[in-house]
This record gives structure tokens, sequence and C-alpha cells, in this order.
């Protein structure tokens, strides 16, 4: 079964850090785009970041630039979305998401998501 499973949400203050991990279990992240999304209840779903592990290219939102970093650790079929200086706007439950298409994750869409993890930074 595939799955993916998100970890590293929680509370946190204004200004600090969190480091959000995406493990892929029942196949691997080779040859396939990793997304980020959060969303806000009430609002649509947001883009965060990806990263495609074809050539290793990152797409970032303009709300997340210069602040969040999303990397890759082939090893442990394990994407990570390090998150810095963080602001009371980035509270969301946040999800991983896979396609062998980065076109898709750009747009949304992608086979395989995962559960969420709360982000909630407070002020």
């Amino acid at each position: 079964e595939v799955q993916l499973v998100e970890s590293g949400g929680g509370l946190v203050q204004a200004g600090g850090s969190l480091r959000l991990s995406c493990a892929a279990s029942g196949f691997t992240f080779d040859d396939h785009a990793v997304g980020w999304f959060r969303q806000v209840p009430g609002k649509e779903r947001e883009g965060v970041s990806s990263i495609s592990t074809f050539d290793g290219s990152t797409y970032y939102a303009d709300s997340v630039k210069g602040r969040f970093t999303i990397s890759y650790d082939n090893a442990k079929s394990t994407v990570y979305l390090q998150m810095n200086s963080l602001k009371p706007e980035d509270t969301a439950v946040y999800s991983c998401a896979a396609d062998d298409s980065s076109g898709r994750i750009l747009l949304g869409f992608a086979d395989y998501w995962g559960q969420g993890t709360q982000v909630t930074v407070s002020s």
C-alpha cells in the first residue's frame, strides 16, 4: 500500500522554525515530483513548494520565498520542508503529495496525498 506520512507540525511562536517531513512507504520518490500544500478552513488549498527528483528543480510560492526550503533525502525516501521565520499567516494544515508529473504537482494534482500535519504559529 502506498502511503505518504507527514510529521513535524506543531505550535511555534512567530519568528520560530519547524521542519516538516514527508515519508513515503510502499513506493519511492525516485522519478516523482513532491509538493507541499497548505489549507486553512474556508480557503482554497495553496501550493507552498515542490521539488522534482528528476532534476532537483524547486518551486516556492511568493509568500514563502526566502523563508522555506524544500529538500529530498533519497536514502530515506523523505522530503523535508524547512520553515523559518514563521508568521501567523503560515498557520494551516500542511500536506505533501507526490506525482510522476511535475506539471500536475504545480497545478495541485497528484496521485498520492498524505493526511496532513497542523502547523500553528502564534503571534
